[in-house]
Parts: structure tokens; sequence; C-alpha cells
């Protein structure tokens, strides 16, 4: 590799959002290609699903990250 690799949890909530959604697009298109033709490696769907799934744990974690932060207002 050329650069350092950048972890997701290391990404910003958007960012993590927009590969989240990319991945669903590449999902959804190799379940097509695996529906009307052969795809040469089938494990491929378990990975990217998998994948997904621990993006979207990310995600939860920074909205829930988001929602703990004290607003700066001091209720009374």
């Amino acid at each position: 590799m050329a650069g350092k690799k950048i972890k997701d949890s290391e990404l910003s909530y958007a960012e993590l959002v927009a590969k989240r959604d990319d991945l669903k697009r590449k999902y959804m298109d190799l379940r097509f290609r695996m529906v009307i033709s052969h795809v040469d490696n089938p494990l491929e769907k378990r990975t990217m699903r998998r994948e997904i799934a621990r993006l979207n744990t990310f995600i939860h974690q920074k909205e829930l990250a988001e929602k703990a932060k004290p607003s700066g207002e001091v209720q009374k």
C-alpha cells in the first residue's frame, strides 16, 4: 500500500453513511448478477453483508455519541 489505511472507526459520520450506501449498491448489483449469471466468488455476498453490518454498527455508535454529548445548556 502506498499510504496509511484509514480505519472505518476513524471516519466521520457522513463518510460512514456514504461508504455504507455505496456498499449497499454494490451488494444489490452482486445479488442481481448472482440471479442472472455465474459469479466467481459467491462468498463475496456474505462478506459484503457483514461489512454493511459493521458500518451500521459504527454509524449507530456515532449517533449515540452525538446524543450523549452535553448540549451546553444546564437544566434546573
